[in-house]
């Protein structure tokens, strides 16, 4: 798609684009049409260290010193100079010392001398190699050991991990644990990050009923914004949810504004389908660039994106793994391009061996619900939790994965390679 292609011009012309098929439209293709029409948040906020972890960087972070800032040794043993090795007979060096972590000898090393020290102790001037505890004969304040170690072995060098003035982390880094630790080995206690993206949902429909309300015929509760706030929430966004909406035109009209007014991105479920009530289409119409699409996956065909006012808009499907399935593909990724990562990482995948056969007709891409576990022998393998209903959320709860059958693949017996992305611990 050409980078000069606007929303507007792609809503009102599709004709405008080659190979674009809004009855047809690959799971891939759907993901690079979203992709090009996102910016990041512009605002930023200088945090405590603490309080940006699942935060985006706004701001390089540079390195003000080396890490480590002195040479030190890396071993539990003694340090000397390695021209003091005797490469004919055993080396025979005088303790004249010892360096602990924290603290600087202040002495310098004549020849055939050396000092005891431990991990992380300051190398004395006049030394620069570590042999380990081990390797060595102590007797009395002497060593003795007849295996030469190489010049530098067992040190740890000024600037071997980071060297004063490098990118550290750079603007887009989606801050984690690790990183926390590695800031503050910096001496380093605020980071400049991007705001939190405010992202507003709803779901529509008459059939929706609430939690602690009575169940009228043809009803179910609402699960969609449950589990959406659930998938929203291990992203770190700051959360709006607007309730479930009956199909009443003035009252979703009011909630779709209210939503698109507070929040950089509004999500709905249900609505978008083909022989649903069509007052949101209507309303995406009237008051925003929408373009609905049917993706060739399973679950989750109708998808719409767009934009309401300034806001972002998805707009999800109904049954409650296909809310799920499309967040995981399409939300998810757009949400962290928006948050400031430039190249949002995709949910991982690999190659496993399934146990039980598979039906899925060709033409389309499937996620079904699996069970990554490690058999008898410690591979890896997996399963389908069973019925694959687009309505069966207990499929999701059971599953730790997706296995993702692209449109090429059709019928699949036990034992076959499959592709798995795993959903434990991504978001």
């Amino acid at each position: 798609m050409a980078n000069k292609t606007t929303l507007s011009k792609l809503v009102n012309n599709v004709s405008c684009m080659d190979d674009y098929d809004p009855n047809s439209m690959p799971v891939a293709k759907a993901r690079q049409f979203i992709q090009q029409f996102l910016s990041p948040v512009a605002q930023t906020e200088c945090l405590p260290l603490r309080a940006s972890l699942a935060r985006v960087l706004a701001a390089d972070i540079l390195s003000p010193a080396n890490v480590p800032n002195y040479d030190n040794s890396a071993m539990d043993g003694y340090a000397f100079n390695a021209d003091d090795i005797h490469t004919e007979k055993p080396t025979h060096l005088k303790i004249i010392g010892t360096v602990f972590a924290g603290k600087a000898f202040a002495g310098e090393l004549k020849q055939d001398e050396c000092v005891r020290i431990m991990t992380g102790g300051m190398l004395p001037k006049g030394t620069d190699t570590v042999i380990m505890q081990e390797r060595v004969t102590l007797e009395n304040d002497h060593i003795t050991f007849t295996e030469a170690p190489k010049r530098g072995l067992n040190v740890r060098y000024a600037g071997e991990d980071l060297q004063q003035g490098q990118t550290v982390l750079a603007t887009g880094h989606l801050i984690r644990a690790a990183d926390l630790g590695l800031i503050a080995s910096l001496g380093i206690g605020e980071v400049m990050v991007y705001r939190k993206l405010k992202v507003a949902f709803f779901s529509t429909g008459d059939e929706l009923a609430g939690i602690g309300e009575a169940l009228k015929k043809g009803q179910v509760y609402d699960s969609n914004r449950y589990t959406l706030y659930g998938m929203l929430s291990r992203l770190g966004v700051e959360i709006f949810d607007l309730g479930a909406i009956p199909d009443n035109p003035e009252l979703l009209e009011s909630t779709l504004l209210t939503a698109a007014n507070q929040a950089d991105v509004v999500i709905t479920s249900g609505g978008v389908s083909v022989g649903e009530a069509d007052y949101m289409k209507l309303l995406l119409a009237k008051h925003g660039q929408v373009m609905f699409w049917k993706i060739a996956m399973k679950p989750g065909r109708p998808l719409a994106y767009g934009k309401v006012g300034q806001a972002h808009y998805f707009g999800l499907p109904g049954n409650p793994v296909a809310v799920m399935v499309t967040f995981y593909q399409f939300v998810r990724e757009a949400l962290l391009a928006l948050m400031g990562q430039p190249r949002p990482a995709p949910l991982p995948m690999f190659n496993v061996i399934c146990t039980e056969a598979i039906k899925k007709a060709t033409g389309r891409t499937e996620f079904q619900r699996g069970i990554l576990f490690a058999n008898d022998a410690g591979v890896w393998q997996v399963k389908p939790t069973g019925a694959q209903g687009s309505a069966m959320l207990s499929s999701m709860s059971l599953a730790n994965c997706f296995i993702v059958l692209d449109e090429t693949v059709g019928n699949l017996e036990a034992g076959a390679l499959v592709q798995v992305q795993v959903l434990e611990g991504v978001i």
